[in-house]
């Protein structure tokens, strides 16, 4: 490969971003490959994410073969597996990050500024053919959504992997409430690696320079550089102009794109991957359903091969049948494996919508509804309550989106609902699987704030409720209100003999007490949630959210679990 470091791309406030690139020996045009994001371009995989890169070059190691790895960084393509095949791979610091000086404030409208003329800057320089893909984990993923929404002339297509695209509901809120995963991302993945940290940040191993800049600022001077991030999310509990903002604006979304979703992903990523499949105004769109680890099939053989045929189609030209695939590609999740299937729509065409209702005698999930009105309590601090169904009469698969109703009423002016599907073994233990992070992930989870019980009417689908989260509801203690939960989308083919359920809680999902896993770039123990956890004290005061809830069900309180049901094909 030919190789320029640190290339400059002067933005229109005169501020100079750096950026890596890596193009083919051989001169000539061609298609770029661009991601702009807050990692730092100079620091290898390796050395950032260690227990990520271990861990997935072990299971995996198709991963490592073919490349010297030395150019390989967290969430962006390896150049030395796309190079050879005639891409032009860009990588940009963004603002305040890496060897990019500036102000830090993500996925602000600057950011996406400073996007779009990278973008531009790509696809008119000497060695592009003006077709500009991009590529990415993550953040890499999210800021496409974004920057899609204003359309670059020069953007002709791209791959959204396990990116999150609704600020508020997919990202900083769900259900209305805080979570906590960007104020630790922040400190764990972002201020490590902010530019200005020079000589006491790391040195890159491909080419020596100082991954964060030649600068060494001080840390009072380095705090000055960036936005009080969690904060800053903090001080925004409904959905209001900061977070949409920050959000993709679907009926401006024209480029052609793939969306790939992880089912392990809750509590970020996949439900922006599904919505933007379904909402986006492109008419050249496709979904792509995955398990294991959040950057595994990104770097892995599947995933390579898809994203350059995709690719090979809208920036190569190249006749390799892409326009011919189906729209939604799944991977769908077994107990012991997945199994590759093709469908036409999502959710899919042939769902049965089958609801499961709680029946609080023996608290079971059952196929009809009970009669008269009984209630059943729980302390919101507590384990909750779970209602199990009888053992499955034969196989069943659970794929699309989940949606529950329940009428609740607490001793305090607000409540929070954690919602999780679960399987169960046919001698009940439970049935976790390898997560985007954490490798106890239930099947599915949802969350809501009684006080934003709201709903969007005209957003609004019986599988999918879509809530405003622009006004708050307090409750009146005693006094019952409906509220209607959105599970995030998932898939999972049941056996016989198994039995599913669903656990109503007031606090985050916990598959142990302790499990001694980490990971090197998150702060907490691996309990069942990964990082996406909702446990700040200033969004979830104990005298406000510790009160006891109460769940009524029969004689009009409507309480239930919406499953997607799919049969077999015939």
């Amino acid at each position: 490969m030919n190789i320029d470091w640190d290339v400059p791309i002067v933005m229109d406030d005169g501020l100079v971003l750096r950026a890596d690139v890596f193009r083919p020996l051989a001169a000539g045009r061609y298609p770029v490959l661009l991601s702009y994001g807050p990692y730092a371009k100079g620091l290898a995989f390796q050395d950032g994410y260690p227990s990520a890169w271990q861990k997935m070059i072990v299971s995996h190691p198709e991963v490592a073969h073919g490349s010297s790895n030395l150019f390989q960084n967290w969430e962006v393509v390896d150049p030395e597996k796309w190079v050879p095949d005639g891409y032009v791979c860009v990588r940009v610091d963004s603002r305040g990050c890496g060897r990019s000086p500036g102000f830090v404030d993500h996925f602000s409208p600057r950011e996406t500024q400073d996007f779009y003329q990278c973008i531009e800057w790509a696809g008119k320089e000497s060695w592009s053919n003006g077709k500009v893909g991009l590529s990415g984990v993550s953040y890499f993923g999210i800021n496409q959504w974004q920057v899609a929404s204003q359309n670059p002339p020069h953007l002709a297509a791209m791959c959204i992997w396990e990116g999150s695209a609704d600020w508020y509901r997919d990202m900083t809120h769900h259900g209305g409430i805080l979570s906590t995963f960007w104020a630790n991302w922040y400190d764990m993945q972002v201020k490590t690696v902010q530019y200005g940290l020079g000589e006491r940040g790391p040195r890159s191993r491909a080419n020596g320079l100082l991954v964060c800049g030649d600068e060494t600022l001080s840390d009072a001077e380095l705090a000055k550089n960036r936005c009080e991030f969690g904060d800053s999310i903090l001080a925004h509990p409904l959905d209001d102009a900061y977070h949409r903002v920050r959000s993709a604006v679907w009926e401006n979304i024209k480029v052609p794109f793939l969306s790939a979703a992880n089912w392990g992903g809750q509590g970020l990523h996949p439900r922006g991957n599904f919505e933007g499949f379904m909402r986006a105004a492109a008419k050249e769109k496709w979904l792509e359903a995955h398990g294991l680890e959040h950057w595994t099939h990104f770097y892995t053989d599947y995933g390579i091969a898809l994203q350059k045929r995709f690719f090979g189609y809208f920036l190569k030209g190249e006749k390799n049948g892409w326009d011919k695939e189906p729209p939604v590609q799944l991977q769908v999740r077994h107990i012991d494996r997945f199994e590759e299937r093709k469908e036409e729509a999502w959710p899919l065409a042939r769902t049965q919508w089958i609801k499961f209702h709680l029946e609080p005698a023996g608290q079971m999930l059952t196929a009809t509804a009970p009669g008269k009105e009984t209630q059943v309590s729980f302390a919101a601090e507590g384990h909750g309550l779970t209602f199990v169904s009888e053992p499955l009469a034969e196989q069943t698969e659970i794929t699309g989106p989940i949606a529950a109703k329940l009428w609740i009423s607490s001793t305090t002016a607000d409540a929070d609902l954690f919602l999780v599907f679960r399987v169960f073994t046919p001698d009940l233990r439970e049935v976790t699987f390898a997560g985007a992070i954490d490798p106890h992930t239930p099947v599915a989870q949802g969350w809501l704030r009684a006080s934003q019980r709201k709903l969007d009417a005209h957003l609004s689908r019986p599988y999918r409720p879509y809530h405003a989260h622009d006004q708050k509801l307090p409750l009146d203690p005693g006094q019952k209100v409906e509220m209607d939960v959105e599970l995030w989308p998932t898939s999972v083919v049941v056996p016989a003999g198994y039995r599913i359920a669903l656990s109503v809680r007031g606090k985050d999902y916990l598959y142990a007490e302790s499990t001694g896993l980490k990971l090197s770039n998150f702060k907490n123990e691996l309990r069942g949630c990964g990082p996406f956890l909702h446990d700040d004290p200033r969004d979830r005061p104990q005298a406000l959210f510790g009160g006891t809830t109460t769940v009524h069900i029969g004689a009009g309180n409507e309480a239930y679990l919406l499953l997607p049901i799919i049969p077999e094909r015939k």
